[in-house]
């Protein structure tokens, strides 16, 4: 796969994990709209293939469907950044955020386990009133990590007593 085909397999990829459907989606249209958008971005010129792919290649730790949608729903805010930044009066541009829009506003809780992981990465770990906080809260989040949850264990534990 070349580097200018990675748009339009991410942008797939995207689709499909959002749950759009092949008679909801024009792939052959949007993939006209997409090239159209690499002409305006030039992204034939030498520049691109250099460090190779920057968004596919972040996919790859990502392996579980749920954890998947949380990804994706940041690279779709991703895009449509990128968008704004652009004419939306060309035709190609707005199908193509309309589409992301679309994608964004099915997993609204992807975007926001997003913010929680920023967050979270924001707070001042040395501020002393934080480290309280995060002291008392030890514990509980130990047990999460130890402890599986309950539907896990009773599905394991009948695949177990079933030998058919």
């Amino acid at each position: 796969m070349t580097c200018q085909t990675y748009n339009l397999f991410v942008l797939s990829v995207i689709m499909i994990y959002y749950g759009h459907t092949a008679s909801s989606l024009n792939l052959v249209q949007l993939q006209d709209d997409i090239d159209k958008l690499k002409a305006d971005f030039n992204s034939s010129h030498s520049d691109v293939a250099d460090g190779g792919p920057i968004i596919v290649e972040k996919l790859k730790n990502w392996t579980e469907r749920n954890e998947k949608r949380i990804i994706l729903s940041q690279i779709v805010s991703m895009y449509l950044e990128m968008l704004e930044n652009t004419d939306k009066s060309k035709p190609h541009i707005k199908h193509i955020s309309e589409e992301l829009y679309t994608l964004k506003n099915n997993l609204p809780d992807g975007v926001k386990k997003v913010k929680d992981i920023m967050d979270l990465a924001k707070l001042p770990m040395s501020d002393l009133r934080i480290q309280r906080k995060a002291a008392n809260e030890l514990f509980s989040i130990l047990q999460k990590l130890v402890d599986p949850p309950s539907f896990k264990r009773k599905r394991s534990q009948s695949q177990r007593r079933c030998n058919c």
